[in-house]
């Protein structure tokens, strides 16, 4: 199989754009977000007394993966705060693509800053996507676990995805093509730890994805049409809590990425953090 540089270019462009588990949207605003969220000078009350930090997907950025929860999350009188991580050759409005073992570490940095900027013990994590995944592995791997109190997944994704059939396609193009396997490593980390089996998925697999310490919740949708299975995202261990979306709301049509901007998720996130906050059943239909 003969392939010019520039068919390595597109390759590797659509590989990209396939193993991505987030999206790349316009950004909605350049400047710091309002609504309430990364207000460094918030103070946990006594009633919420961890800051909430929130996870983007892979592909999207803090202030496109956050404007619809993290404005309502504040609004329950959380300090919340969010992080753009993994940026690379795309720019800085396109994160997740470092290996999740470098995301790890600095989603540990950021942590730490939020919990000496607060003065807080701990944090509460919330993510979407690789945002389930890679703060899993802080947990497990990087002493996350002591400075975390809950820590909610949704879209979440545990065991990598076959992208509905299209990992084999990738997996055949990454053996083929000479040299598209160090590209895309370098393009983009996380994509190829998502192809199971990978080191980093059988790494966080190994002796259970959850550790003692934090509450884990994990949210799900059958509809998921990104992380393939949707069970991907299931722990079903001992101490974590599985939500699938449609046992919660059989209204709730929301796939892989609506489920940024779909208020039964806002809802059962806000139960994860504090179970006497009652989730209401909303009808929602986009299917993305």
């Amino acid at each position: 199989m003969r392939v010019t540089n520039g068919g390595a270019k597109r390759i590797l462009t659509t590989l990209v754009a396939a193993l991505s588990l987030g999206v790349t949207a316009p950004a909605v605003a350049e400047a710091a977000p309002s609504g309430g969220w990364n207000d460094w000078g918030c103070r946990p009350s006594a009633a919420h007394p961890e800051p909430v930090v929130l996870v983007h997907g892979l592909g999207a950025n803090d202030t496109v993966n956050w404007f619809f929860h993290a404005p309502k999350i504040a609004a329950q009188g959380y300090c919340v705060f969010s992080l753009a991580y993994g940026t690379g050759l795309l720019g800085p409005g396109v994160g997740g693509l470092a290996s999740m073992r470098d995301s790890a570490a600095q989603l540990g940095r950021f942590v730490d800053r939020v919990r000496v900027t607060t003065g807080a013990a701990k944090v509460d994590v919330v993510g979407h996507s690789e945002g389930s995944t890679m703060p899993a592995y802080y947990l497990k791997f990087l002493g996350g676990a002591a400075k975390v109190a809950h820590f909610v997944g949704f879209g979440a994704n545990y065991r990598g995805t076959t992208l509905g059939g299209l990992d084999a396609l990738a997996k055949a193009l990454l053996t083929s093509v000479p040299g598209l396997g160090t590209v895309l490593r370098t393009a983009c980390g996380a994509c190829s730890e998502y192809l199971a089996p990978s080191a980093f998925l059988d790494d966080l697999a190994r002796g259970g994805v959850h550790v003692a310490g934090p509450t884990y919740t994990s949210i799900v949708s059958k509809y998921d049409e990104v992380v393939t299975p949707y069970t991907s995202g299931i722990l079903a261990e001992p101490g974590t809590t599985d939500i699938v979306l449609q046992d919660f709301c059989a209204s709730d049509a929301s796939g892989h990425l609506s489920q940024a901007i779909d208020p039964n998720v806002t809802g059962l996130i806000l139960h994860a953090l504090d179970a006497s906050y009652a989730p209401r059943c909303t009808a929602f239909t986009l299917p993305l």
